[in-house]
């Protein structure tokens, strides 16, 4: 993990390829009254480098575990699409390919898409790390 207290999502190019990376980083856990983390999504590539602050609450998680089983079928998902702050969608390709998106159309409608070729076991990793930062909640 980085400098950071982890990445939630981390869908990455393998070593040798393009070297795409798209992170949602957490920066900085809930304080006591707050029930969300301070994050950023991340997105790297060969020429473009941006990142796009965001908030996500313990129901977020929630649904990232729900996108994350449709995911595993196979299926298109966007989450945090409540308009409110940035989304992010993925959607399979073709076999071991996803175009990943982050969009942030509530201020500065800019939108950042790529292609991934994500290692075997990529969605257990994103598991991992979704409990991982439930952990941030409960502790």
């Amino acid at each position: 993990m980085a400098d950071d207290l982890g990445e939630l999502i981390h869908p990455t190019d393998p070593p040798g390829t393009s070297g795409h990376v798209v992170s949602l980083r957490v920066l900085e856990p809930p304080s006591p009254g707050r029930d969300f983390l301070d994050c950023e999504f991340v997105v790297e590539t060969e020429t473009v480098r941006d990142s796009f602050p965001v908030y996500v609450a313990s129901d977020d998680l929630d649904d990232w575990a729900e996108a994350l089983e449709a995911l595993e079928g196979n299926r298109f998902v966007a989450w945090l699409n409540s308009g409110r702050t940035v989304q992010f969608k993925i959607k399979p390709v073709s076999a071991g390919v996803i175009a990943v998106s982050v969009h942030d159309g509530p201020s500065l409608q800019v939108a950042v898409s790529v292609p991934l070729f994500p290692a075997t076991g990529w969605i257990e990793d994103q598991r991992a790390r979704l409990e991982e930062v439930r952990r941030l909640f409960s502790g």
